[in-house]
């Protein structure tokens, strides 16, 4: 992540958000629901995942400063890795993204949106980039 934090990407501690480790998956989910709700672009990440690395790259490479939630780093990971699962569909989650409070998906979504050139003007909508 030392690369990516170097490109303004902002690693997020839950910063009072946290849920506490016996929480309920409910919970887990407010915290996602929360965070994709008050921040412009959200990746839920691996710190060890090259998907997350990429994605975390080109977002920043486009001048988003994503706020970064390391899954693995977290103490309630587990927990939100299963919230994340139920809001995808799917087992692997990371990385997952959030644009303007709206699921985009994994790194296969984001990839797809940016060339068909659909992701600049959702992440200038989200209010991720101004120019």
């Amino acid at each position: 992540m030392n690369e990516v934090s170097s490109q303004s990407a902002i690693v997020l501690p839950l910063m009072g958000h946290a849920a506490p480790a016996e929480s309920t998956s409910s919970s887990a989910v407010e915290v996602v629901e929360k965070l994709a709700v008050e921040n412009a672009v959200v990746i839920f990440s691996s710190s060890g995942c090259c998907m997350s690395h990429v994605v975390k790259r080109l977002l920043c490479g486009l001048g988003v400063n994503p706020v970064v939630f390391e899954l693995d780093e977290e103490k309630n990971g587990p927990e939100i890795e299963k919230a994340l699962a139920r809001f995808t569909g799917i087992s692997q989650v990371s990385p997952t993204v959030f644009i303007g409070g709206k699921l985009v998906g994994g790194l296969d979504k984001v990839m797809a949106s940016h060339i068909s050139g659909e992701l600049v003007p959702q992440l200038k909508e989200a209010g991720a980039l101004w120019l």
